[in-house]
């Protein structure tokens, strides 16, 4: 247990960690209540947020559910085959996305007004010196919105807005569990590079790339 205040950049994941195995141990029973979001914030020495993001990916791996005035339970002692974010599941993304970003981003190189590319360098930036875990998470799912408004496709756009809360679910597990972050920094970069260039080949190939990255962490959380 730790003695120390964890710092806010790894917080929720020492958290997530020490939950986990407490799951995977059997140090906390199927069928067995978590500690209060309140207890566990005080016995981590973190904010309620922290621990929130821990137990969103607890959740998200099927080894926990929350019921709203009740607290979180453990359903399982293994990750489920599949992830739970929201209405979707990992793998509806994993095989819709493709469909949709890829052609998406190629557009974009070739359709973006210097307004959308602004808004799309400006996340980029603050993605890469972002040290906030939720924030970025946000950010990320802003910069795949803004590529689907760029590409000037209206069912790309509305279908990604749709998507946005997964996403943002999806990526917050994958940093926590696969430390996914500076890598997708650096897979947007390429991305918005190829955008900004004009070279639609090469950003479809570079969405392309980061979603298969997405899929091969995916498949090592599962097969974990």
């Amino acid at each position: 247990m730790p003695t120390q205040p964890l710092a806010r950049l790894s917080a929720a994941e020492a958290v997530f960690n020490a939950i986990r195995a407490d799951i995977e141990s059997g140090t906390v029973a199927v069928g067995g209540k978590l500690s209060s979001e309140a207890s566990l914030s005080q016995q981590y020495g973190v904010s309620r947020s922290v621990i929130r993001e821990a137990l969103r990916s607890c959740t998200a791996l099927g080894l926990t559910v929350t019921k709203t005035g009740k607290g979180t339970f453990v359903v399982a002692n293994k990750v489920a085959n599949d992830l739970t974010l929201g209405h979707y599941s990992a793998g509806d993304l994993t095989e819709a996305r493709p469909h949709i970003e890829v052609p998406a981003a190629g557009l974009a190189a070739v359709r973006r007004t210097e307004d959308e590319l602004g808004t799309m360098r400006h996340i980029v930036a603050a993605m890469i010196t972002e040290t906030d875990p939720e924030s970025w998470v946000a950010l990320d799912s802003s910069f795949h919105a803004a590529i689907a408004r760029a590409s000037g496709n209206k069912v790309f756009a509305s279908v990604v807005a749709d998507i946005r809360g997964a996403l943002a679910f999806q990526s917050e597990t994958l940093n926590m569990v696969a430390a996914r972050q500076h890598a997708s920094d650096s897979e947007h970069q390429r991305i918005l590079a190829a955008i900004e260039a004009g070279k639609a080949d090469e950003a479809s190939h570079a969405m392309a790339e980061h979603l298969r990255a997405v899929g091969v962490a995916l498949d090592s959380i599962l097969n974990h």
